[in-house]
């Protein structure tokens, strides 16, 4: 069981299932949610000023597709090294569409660990789970 998650997405019910199915399989303590990359950019502002690096999330679960700010800003913003306290937490992209052009972006951020299709499932967690442990 990971300590915490963040999972990032404008949609509410794919938050709501999201968080559903993270609580049900145990695979996080704690689920951390936001509704775009510039309400994350926040907290994590938040986590850094009050030096809560103890519970910085292991994962980021992130939507592409989203107002104010979307997944690649977000992602352009998260590797600059104001946020370098957080280099060890592994973004995974979830996507309603798999366009070879975003899984070839996806692949030129380190911190980007894989690219899967929405929504989440047991399967899907099960599968992290085993690859990152």
């Amino acid at each position: 069981m990971y300590n915490t998650i963040f999972c990032i997405d404008d949609d509410p019910i794919s938050l709501m299932i999201s968080k559903k199915i993270i609580s049900k399989t145990s695979f996080a303590k704690e689920i951390l949610t936001a509704l775009n990359g510039e309400e994350a950019l926040k907290m994590y502002n938040e986590l850094n000023k009050n030096q809560s690096l103890s519970s910085k999330p292991e994962f980021i679960f992130l939507d592409l597709n989203m107002p104010v700010m979307g997944g690649w800003e977000f992602l352009e913003r998260f590797t600059q090294p104001e946020y370098a306290a957080f280099n060890n937490t592994k973004v995974i992209i979830l996507s309603s569409t798999i366009d070879p052009q975003d899984l070839a972006k996806a692949k030129t951020y380190k911190i980007v660990a894989d690219f899967l299709p929405k929504p989440i499932t047991v399967g899907m967690l099960e599968y992290i789970t085993e690859k990152f442990r």
